[in-house]
Order: C-alpha cells, then structure tokens, then sequence
C-alpha cells in the first residue's frame, strides 16, 4: 500500500506533521508489518480545517450527485472486496473466511443502506404553513475501534456523506490497513477534495483534538464506555453533537421451553464470532438452574468442537488482536477462577499447540454469579459465562441488572413470550432464537451502551439538522 505512511487531507496523500509512529503487529505471528504515523493536534487542525472549507459546496450538492458518487464508491469497494477481507485478517487476525463472509461484506451492506436511505429521503415536507427542512449538520468527526473496521467505519461514512457532511475519520491505530485502503477508494471515486479526510492518532491526542475542536459540528465513536465517556466531556465546552456506540454484556436467555442443546450451541458460537470480539456478543448465558449441568455440557462441547489457529487457515477462531487485549482477557479468565466460577473448558494461557501469537482458549465458565467480575465485564474475548435462574421475572431481572444495554438475546418456542420479554428488557436491540442481523435496522443501545442510532435511515438521521421555515 503506497499510503501507508500519510494521511489523505484535502484531496491530497500528505506526510504528517507530527513524528510519532505506532508499531502495527501481525498478531498471528508478533511480527511488525508496518510503522503507522499518529496525528497531532496540528494534524488534527489540518484535517478540520480541509473539511470546514469543502464542507460549503458539499452541502449544496444535490441528491443525484451524492448518489452517484456513493454508486461509484460501491462499486469500487466491490471490485476491492478481497483485498480489503485480506487487509483486515493481516492488521487483526480475523479468520480469513470471516473476514471475507462477515468483515467485508458488512461495509458493502452498509453502503447498500445508506443509498437507499438516500434515494428515500426527501429533505423537505410542508407542516401546515411552515417548511421542515433536514440539513447537513456540518463537519463530523468519525472515531471507530479495531474489532470490525469496515463495519464501523462505513456505517458512519456513508450517512454523514449522504447527508451532506464533510469528515475527518479517525480509524484505530490497530487496524488501519483496511482503513487506508478505504480512503484510497473514496479518492478514486472522485469525492471532491476535503468531503473526506483520514487521519490516524491517539485518542488522548488525535481524539481529544477532535472532540475539543470548535470547528467540528458533530463527533461519532464506537469504542468503550470508558472512550465515550472521555470524548463527550471533551466535546461539551462546544455543546457538539455527540453520538455514542459503546459497550455491552449481553444476556442471552434461554427458556424452558427451547431446544436446549440448540440454543446453546448457538449462543457460544455466537459469542465466540470474531474470537469473542464484538460489543453486541451474548457474552452472558442464562440457563433455568436446574439444567446447568446439561447447559455446561453442551457448551463445554461446542467450545472444544471449535479450532483455533494461523487466520490464514481453514480454523475457526484467530488471535486477539493485540497483546495488551490478550493480557486483559487473561486476568479477567484468571478473576472468574478466582470468585469461585466453574471452569467447564478453556482457562488461561494460549492453546498448546500456538506458543506465539495472541490466541485464547475458547472458554466456558458454569455457575457463574450475578454480579462477579466475568458476569459485569466486558471481556471482549472467547469467554462465556453461563448464570443459573430461577423462574422467568428472575431472568429478565438479571439481564436488566447491567450498567449496559446494547443487546439482548432470547431462545424460546412461544413467540408471543418471546416478543413480552422482549418489551422487558432495557436495552437497544433484541435477537429473537438466532435472528440474523440487519443493516437497514437501527442499532445501538441504552444506559452506558451509548446514544443514538446507526444504520440506514436511522443513520442518516443522525447526520441531519432539522430547520422549521414559517410564513411566505
């Protein structure tokens, strides 16, 4: 990749400003593959400053130009959809059959999405005697994590750029690879200069430099509540939008009713995808007390069904991505040991047969504790804790017992108990026996799992004003 050492400001590949470079590792292996240089608050202005300046004649384009810019641009990230599942394996360690199935074709959904999205909105309608008008909010910051690159890149991309927003995207130093390519692909599509801006940084540097900026309208991050929190503070002295989507611990509730050794199959894979890294992962697995013992069976099954491996390979489950993830996973496996869980399969350390790279044991705990550390924490792993209930009102309450509430998950044979439950819970997003997700769907969560909705017209939404214009 001929960009890897720049960032893309104004229309231009331009070497930066700042001197300060992170060592990407191959987390497969531990090898350096590249040096990616880190944005300074110089930087940072920089990239405002071409966005501030496109931003005028962006939003006075029409729909049809947007559209067939964002036609284009979809086309071409078609035509590079295997480098791009490529790319995403070498920076994270995602299987390559995932990366190709799931990591690259979920931004090609959301491009889909945000077009039709935008064929479908009108941006004005008369109310009475008075013209509601819907208008680009301005210059967005986009800040987005490692775990699902495209996925979380494009799903604010391609709204803000519907809407007519210019950007400053700030994709995570850890999987940057796919992230260049991207913007390779925005230039090629011929976007005008500074509609989009790419800058790799620091969130205490790069991040609070955007969220601070008086000169950006509106900053997005999906990242850890711990993150969000911090950008949102940042962003309040300019009283900026800001839009959140963060983390989750997700209960997965399985009743009386269910085909047990289906859903809990399901729910470890579930978990398990993308070796546990996903915030919307049904990471907590609620069983009727009385079938833990089969539950912890069936799930101690699933997990060593499962290979783990060089991504490269026919395996199911790669590295985490880093080290400092790994040794986070680690301590939280060596705290469910510690308050007394019941270790099914898995534990600590790597697999016998990989002594190098970042990989994990796939593992189950049983009779795990409401309220323990591996039934609150987010481990962001292959880690699920099975946690025994009692009768149907004692399950919905220990899935509402969370300072999260991205998702939640129900397994029955009854849908009308499952659509009552369902009204129950306190979080964005239900899955009801192993419902697919959807990128036309709004997604996001409640309490500390962040605010506002992404995806289609709910993320186009997001980049909106809204303008009433009365009299003649």
């Amino acid at each position: 990749m001929r960009n890897i050492d720049r960032f893309f400001i104004g229309g231009v590949w331009t070497a930066p400003l700042g001197t300060d470079r992170h060592r990407l590792v191959n987390p497969a292996t531990e090898e350096e593959i590249a040096a990616i240089p880190m944005a300074s608050a110089e930087d940072v202005d920089r990239a405002v400053a071409a966005a501030r300046a496109a931003f005028e004649g962006w939003q006075a384009s029409s729909k049809e130009e947007r559209l067939l810019l964002l036609r284009r641009l979809l086309d071409l990230y078609n035509e590079a959809y295997d480098e791009l599942a490529e790319l995403m394996t070498r920076e994270m360690g995602t299987v390559a059959r995932f990366s190709r199935e799931a990591q690259a074709w979920v931004g090609r959904a959301h491009l889909e999405a945000a077009i039709e999205a935008l064929e479908a909105e009108s941006f004005e309608e008369m109310r009475g005697s008075t013209l509601i008008s819907k208008e680009p909010i301005g210059v967005c910051a986009l800040i987005t994590p490692w775990n699902w690159p495209m996925n979380q890149l494009v799903v604010k991309v391609a709204p803000a750029l519907a809407a007519g927003c210019t950007v400053v995207a700030k994709p995570s130093e850890f999987s940057p690879l796919s992230s260049i390519r991207f913007a390779e692909l925005v230039e090629a599509a011929g976007f005008p200069p500074g509609v989009y801006n790419h800058i790799t940084g620091a969130g205490p540097v790069a991040g609070e430099a955007l969220a601070r900026h008086p000169d950006v309208d509106m900053i997005s991050i999906t990242g850890s509540t711990r993150a969000g929190i911090a950008v949102a503070r940042a962003a309040a002295d300019t009283v900026k939008r800001v839009t959140q989507e963060l983390g989750g611990k997700s209960a997965n509730i399985i009743l009386r009713d269910a085909d047990l050794a289906t859903a809990v199959r399901q729910g470890v894979l579930d978990c398990f995808g993308n070796a546990g890294q996903a915030c919307k992962a049904p990471a907590r697995m609620l069983v009727p007390a009385e079938r833990m013992e089969e539950a912890a069976a069936l799930a101690g099954a699933a997990a060593e069904a499962l290979t783990v491996g060089a991504p490269e390979g026919e395996v199911d489950l790669g590295p985490v991505v880093n080290e400092s993830q790994w040794r986070r996973i680690q301590s939280l496996i060596e705290a469910g040991i510690a308050e007394g869980a019941r270790l099914v399969t898995g534990g600590p350390g790597r697999p016998d047969h990989l002594p190098r790279g970042w990989y994990v044991r796939p593992t189950v705990f049983a009779d795990v504790a409401h309220g323990s550390t591996i039934a609150t924490e987010e481990i962001f792993g292959p880690v699920v804790a099975l946690i025994p209930y009692r009768d149907e009102e004692e399950a919905i309450r220990i899935a509402n017992d969370s300072i999260y509430g991205l998702a939640g998950y129900i397994q029955t044979g009854d849908p009308e108990t499952a659509r009552r439950i369902a009204r129950k819970l306190r979080v964005g997003m239900v899955y009801i026996n192993g419902a697919g997700w959807d990128a036309r769907a709004p997604f996001g969560g409640y309490k500390q799992s962040g605010n506002g909705r992404e995806h289609g017209a709910w993320g186009l939404a997001d980049y909106l004003e809204t303008k009433a214009t009365a009299g003649l």
